[in-house]
């Protein structure tokens, strides 16, 4: 059975269906200041699947966050068919809440196809088991922080820095996490995809900050996720531990891009993963 807390994503992730094409969703009774964008896109990719005809998985999606959700209220998915084809199906889905949209997606599916197969390979990294936990990893940080920042979570992540690495360094922005579900998931492909999709929303902000010495703890520092877009290249169990490769290659004009790539235990490049962020925080004396 799933970890509680992973249990408590799933039951986030089942939308109901109200009505053809439109589907509701709830957000966690915890104290945030807005809903977290990994929630409601996976909670948006669930919807439009359960229109798709089946056999037809997700291979692209690309989303825009257009306000902060409200945590106190539901969210409706209302999914427009775009199209059908013979082998590529195509949906777009709006989040509303208060009568605005706060996120849309587009989302893609396609039937199985045999092809030509390449992929980069895997950096070399420490295993999982060998790495502290957020919680510890957190913990080690000589600089208060909000209790929902070293709380458990559904996703299990262990960073491959150096032992006692600290915010603020400088260093270079590549960056590498493992990720699973902490806890065992139904052998649902598309089930896994959706909690793929929210947790790939952590830690890609913080991958823009690294070269500036910035960190999300440091005062006056505010971060937001822009748009998000995935490529996913092969199915694999999110219930097992994955390598999450990170970059930044750009930053201006308050917004930053992030990039990662998606590596299963056996080294497969799964996942291709891009997303924008701004980013306002205090400039350095001299700037």
């Amino acid at each position: 059975m799933p970890h509680p807390l992973l249990d408590q994503v799933v039951e986030l992730l089942d939308v109901e269906e109200l009505e053809v094409n439109i589907f509701r969703g709830f957000s966690p009774k915890e104290d945030r200041p807005r809903v977290f964008g990994g929630q409601v896109a996976a909670q948006s990719l669930m919807a439009a699947a359960r229109t798709v005809p089946d056999g037809r998985r997700v291979h692209s999606l690309h989303s825009y966050f257009l306000r902060p959700g409200d945590m106190h209220a539901p969210i409706l998915f209302l999914v427009d068919r775009i199209r059908d084809g013979k082998s590529f199906t195509t949906r777009r889905v709006v989040a509303v809440q208060h009568g605005e949209a706060i996120f849309n997606i587009a989302a893609s599916f396609q039937i199985a196809e045999p092809g030509l197969e390449h992929s980069l390979p895997m950096p070399d990294a420490p295993d999982p088991e060998t790495l502290p936990t957020q919680a510890e990893r957190l913990a080690a940080f000589d600089r208060k922080l909000p209790r929902r920042a070293i709380e458990p979570r559904a996703i299990d992540m262990r960073w491959c820095d150096p032992p006692g690495w600290k915010p603020n360094k400088g260093e270079d922005g590549r960056a590498m996490v493992w990720m699973r579900a902490d806890g065992k998931l139904p052998d649902d492909p598309l089930l896994h995809t959706c909690v793929l999709v929210y947790a790939s929303d952590y830690t890609l902000t913080e991958t823009v900050m690294r070269p500036h010495g910035v960190h999300w703890s440091d005062q006056g520092v505010m971060a937001a996720s822009l748009d998000h877009a995935m490529w996913f290249h092969r199915d694999f169990a999110v219930d097992d531990w994955w390598l999450y490769v990170e970059d930044s290659p750009a930053a201006s004009g308050a917004r930053g891009l992030a990039r990662g790539v998606i590596f299963d235990r056996q080294g497969r490049l799964c996942c291709s993963v891009a997303q924008e962020i701004l980013l306002r925080a205090p400039q350095p004396h001299g700037s």
